[in-house]
């Protein structure tokens, strides 16, 4: 195999159906471009796959030799996608990324688990001094002050596969919530997935309420969700019972050592319209003496799923924490504000989530072919970088 280069992902970008017929029909609500839609998003996927996040840098890479990987004559600047960015179709963009998610359970990404997830989760992305768009939430200090403006988003990524994929986002604004977002996002995922996409939604605790449970039940979803004091006279049974009896099972988890307690026979509360509810606790024992120990409840039953494959599922809602917004964060800009319009943003924001979903596919699925070994991000990386300086220095 060749060294991975840019044109390379881009060639392995197109084999995505979404991908590919989002190009041709973006829904640019421009009047009279100069230059084409799909051009200045080919610019915006590259240029977040090279972790250069501002649109200044995009402009950089269009003026350099570089430029013609990208298969780029004319060259713009930052404002252009600015303008640009403004006027996309959302919908289109949203189709696309879960379409390229469709399409990657269909060539068999996910067959190698039981189970496939969706986690749903939110963050914090991107200030400013002054109020800019509607989504602006005012940021304050210990005396209630306000300090600045912040924005808010939800994410959902597929989980507990191997492969954790985001791909669509839900931001919220002045008067809304994590918890609304959050219901708005998982229907839109499931409307665009289908109802047989995944078997189960993880959440943290704010997410485990009746509406949000029968929510995600009525769409098909078994739900795993974080027991904590916001359900305080289910959590006092729990540790009750659990406290006067032995763990019901031991079994190692890389290289922890793990205690697990099961039942489900829990009496619901009043909003709760299932028949019981089941709970999973367990203590992990990590190799360095710390213990990490957490309640968990759920609708499947001990029949549909044991309690290690419960344990599992829990476990999967960090990967949207860890491999969704500390990477989009610390690698992806997810912080930084290229344009502070609503409709730019959230344009930024899913194409950074596309270019987290599509780099993972290919370094993981697509290189890592025969006796490949699967690459580091890191090492992709330069190996992007360098495959850009090759056509600088033959210019």
């Amino acid at each position: 195999m060749r060294r991975p280069s840019v044109r390379q992902f881009l060639r392995y970008a197109a084999r995505y159906r979404g991908w590919r017929s989002y190009l041709r029909f973006p829904g640019d609500g421009r009047i009279c471009p100069q230059i084409g839609a799909e051009i200045l998003l080919r610019v915006l996927l590259v240029s977040r796959l090279l972790r250069e996040v501002s649109f200044l840098a995009a402009e950089e890479l269009v003026r350099s030799p570089a430029r013609i990987v990208l298969g780029i004559r004319r060259c713009f600047g930052d404002d252009t996608l600015s303008y640009c960015t403004e006027r996309l179709d959302l919908t289109r963009l949203r189709m696309a990324a879960t379409e390229v998610i469709r399409q990657a359970k269909r060539n068999k990404a996910f067959d190698g688990s039981r189970w496939i997830g969706v986690a749903i989760d939110g963050t914090g992305a991107g200030r400013s001094r002054k109020k800019k768009c509607c989504w602006c939430r005012p940021i304050r200090d210990s005396e209630k002050l306000i300090v600045g403006y912040g924005h808010k988003l939800v994410m959902v990524s597929v989980v507990g596969t191997g492969l954790s994929l985001p791909f669509d986002l839900e931001p919220y604004g002045p008067g809304d919530s994590e918890y609304a977002a959050g219901q708005r996002l998982l229907r839109r995922a499931v409307e665009h997935l289908g109802r047989r996409f995944a078997d189960y939604v993880v959440v943290d605790g704010e997410f485990a309420t009746a509406p949000f449970l029968h929510a995600a039940g009525d769409l098909g979803l078994r739900t795993i969700a974080r027991l904590k004091g916001n359900l305080p006279e289910l959590s006092s049974a729990a540790e009750r019972r659990f406290a006067s009896r032995p763990p019901d099972r031991r079994f190692r988890y890389e290289s922890d050592r793990v205690e697990i307690w099961d039942a489900d026979d829990f009496d619901p509360w009043t909003e709760l319209r299932w028949e019981t509810v089941r709970v999973v606790y367990y203590r992990q024992h990590k190799t360095d003496g710390s213990l990490v120990e957490a309640y968990w409840l759920t609708d499947l039953s001990q029949k549909q799923a044991g309690s290690e494959a419960i344990f599992r599922m829990a476990k999967s809602r960090w990967e949207i924490e860890n491999q969704g917004f500390n990477e989009a964060k610390n690698r992806y800009g997810l912080e930084h504000v290229c344009h502070h319009h609503p409709n730019s943003l959230l344009v930024n924001w899913l194409i950074m989530a596309l270019v987290l979903t599509l780099e993972r596919l290919f370094r993981i699925r697509y290189l890592h072919r025969g006796s490949h070994p699967i690459l580091e991000p890191i090492a992709l990386l330069r190996l992007f970088r360098l495959s850009m300086a090759t056509f600088v220095d033959s210019s």
